[in-house]
């Protein structure tokens, strides 16, 4: 059994419950509304208590649910990049015999750095410094994001409503989703840009404010500096809006109050525009090439559209970064075929809503269609139909694509909710029981959820390709490497690590990957390239210890580098545990 079979069921039976016995706790539901209502009258209150919830309620998990180790390629791509600015540089010069440290999501020409937009390493590194852990800056940043979502709400429907859409939020977002329980945290910041730009868009409109044009400009900068694309699609029609306000709206103000209003936010815009591209000319050379750019161009085969022809499969150095570009090319294809393309686009939406939705709040998009033909959030309904016009030539979606839209989506479906709360039949209110039951599955998974493992219901592992579709979350996964880590970590002097892969391998279990200084590093994992190569490399860092390693193995095989233990590695435990004593390396 799965938690997701769980929550399936017991979904089921309180459909049938809430249509067969409407009144079914109905005293004790209305008890607990009238409790948050009184809080939700209280705005700033409300704001402040969704986002401490997050806040508290992961922390009190940590000794089940530790702080997230890294453990996909896009986390070790943004620890880079969170260690590249620790080290005061935008990127890092291309280390010397760079073949052989090559990897996933990392660029290593013309320049050593993350491929991804720097939002996520700058917080990871302004994380490290102030709370001396990278995951804090996540934790923090996905608390402001369920209280920017209820700020956002309070604009667009009222507040009791606004506080059940900012929890729902902390549940499906805050503290279990792979947004803040992994170090891939560009869901959480573009998350909160969008519902920044929403929450203000409408303020806007009654008057024009600073407080609200400076909310706005952040949150742009926010999606621009994560998700640039899906950015674009949310920016656009909002300033779109705005400039049909300023021509046609009454009690617009004078050009002179727009000009001072508009000035510091504008100038927060393009002074992030400068700065980005100058990050870009540091990085690539040019300020007009973008991240991801020449990353994608190096090792990719799949374009981002289906219109686009594949690339020319290009010379791998090495077998697992061929097998992760050649899946990612599968999942691609499919999507590109006439034939499957309707089914293609089908499960990508089912992906979507498993991880916005869940399916303890199915029965809620029973009051979809009323609430996207509403006139009260028609911007959101045109939002999401920009949103979906945009993604249908996607090649592929994965949840935090839609970061920036979040608040879109919690916005129609609140407005779904209060639709189904007013349906009645035969003189009940079933909608009103179905969505009370809906909000008590999602708290019982909640609880249950922690304890996943006890149940005998653990979240998939991280090669499985659901564990970022549900809003569990993942699990404390990437405990190998991390353990391997320390452990050669204490042993005394530097250590140089080969990395064997089996046939078998998975791509994402990917481990090679070295901070920003790698001639520092007490660690350093390098690809095995055979023989031959390795000698130059060995020659090189003729300083260090030499092991190779097999993360296919169970146990993971680590031993000393020879011969014999390059085709079969073992773990040497002795090794690993004397404080002194390390078996001898071959360095013909």
């Amino acid at each position: 059994m799965s938690l997701e079979f769980l929550e399936g069921s017991l979904t089921m039976a309180g459909i049938l419950l809430a249509l067969a016995f409407p009144r079914t706790g109905a005293a004790q539901f209305q008890a607990i509304e009238r409790f948050f209502a009184a809080i939700a009258l209280r705005r700033r209150m409300s704001i402040l208590l969704v986002g401490l919830s997050a806040i508290v309620l992961r922390v009190a998990l940590l000794p089940l649910l530790p702080a997230p180790l890294p453990f996909t390629p896009n986390d070790f791509s943004f620890l880079l990049s969170a260690d590249t600015f620790l080290h005061g540089r935008l990127t890092n010069p291309t280390p010397a015999l760079w073949m052989h440290f090559e990897t996933i999501h990392v660029t290593m020409l013309p320049t050593y750095n993350s491929m991804y937009f720097p939002a996520v390493g700058l917080l990871l590194a302004a994380s490290k410094i102030v709370f001396g852990h990278p995951w804090f800056g996540l934790l923090g940043v996905a608390a402001l994001m369920c209280a920017a979502i209820c700020w956002m709400l309070q604009a667009w429907v009222p507040p009791q409503w606004a506080l059940l859409g900012g929890l729902l939020a902390v549940v499906h977002l805050g503290v279990f989703s792979y947004w803040v329980n992994s170090y891939t945290g560009g869901g959480s910041i573009a998350a909160l840009g969008g519902a920044l730009i929403l929450g203000a868009l409408p303020r806007m409109l009654r008057v024009i404010r600073v407080q609200h044009l400076m909310l706005m400009a952040t949150g742009i900068i926010l999606v621009g500096f994560t998700r640039p694309y899906e950015g674009t699609l949310l920016c656009v029609p909002v300033l779109a809006r705005l400039v049909v306000w300023l021509k046609q709206g009454r009690d617009v103000p004078s050009r002179g109050v727009l000009l001072r209003t508009s000035a510091l936010p504008l100038a927060l815009v393009v002074g992030a525009v400068y700065w980005l591209g100058y990050y870009d000319y540091r990085n690539f050379g040019n300020p007009t090439t973008l991240p991801y750019t020449v990353d994608r161009a190096t090792y990719a085969i799949a374009p981002y559209f289906i219109w686009q022809k594949p690339r020319p499969e290009p010379h791998y150095r090495h077998e697992s970064i061929r097998e992760f570009y050649e899946d990612e090319a599968r999942q691609f294809y499919p999507a590109s075929s006439a034939g499957v393309f309707l089914k293609g686009r089908l499960l990508m939406a089912v992906g979507e809503v498993r991880f916005f939705c869940g399916l303890a709040l199915l029965p809620v998009l029973l009051g979809l269609p009323l609430a996207v033909l509403d006139r009260r959030i028609r911007v959101l309904s045109v939002l999401l139909l920009i949103l979906l016009l945009g993604f249908v030539p996607a090649g592929y979606v994965i949840p935090h694509y839609l970061a920036p839209f979040t608040a879109v989506m919690y916005g129609i479906g609140i407005q779904g909710m209060r639709h189904l709360r007013v349906w009645r039949r035969d003189g009940g209110a079933p909608g009103l029981s179905l969505l009370r039951m809906s909000i008590l599955i999602c708290a019982v998974i909640a609880i249950l959820r922690p304890f996943d493992k006890f149940l005998g219901m653990p979240v998939r592992g991280p090669q499985s390709s659901d564990w970022n579709f549900t809003w569990y979350g993942p699990d404390h996964f990437g405990t190998e490497r991390a353990d391997m880590e320390r452990r050669l970590g204490e042993l005394p002097g530097k250590q140089l690590v080969l990395v064997h892969y089996a046939k078998s391998h998975l791509p994402l279990n990917e481990w090679v990957y070295n901070s920003a200084d790698i001639d520092t590093s007490k660690v350093i994992w390098a690809h095995d390239m055979g023989p031959a190569d390795n000698l130059d490399l060995i020659h090189a860092y003729a300083n260090r210890e030499v092991w190779i390693v097999d993360p296919d193995q169970a146990p993971v095989g680590l031993a000393p580098y020879t011969s014999a233990a390059r085709s079969s590695p073992r773990v040497v435990e002795s090794t690993l545990k004397g404080a002194g004593s390390v078996a001898g390396v071959e360095r013909q």
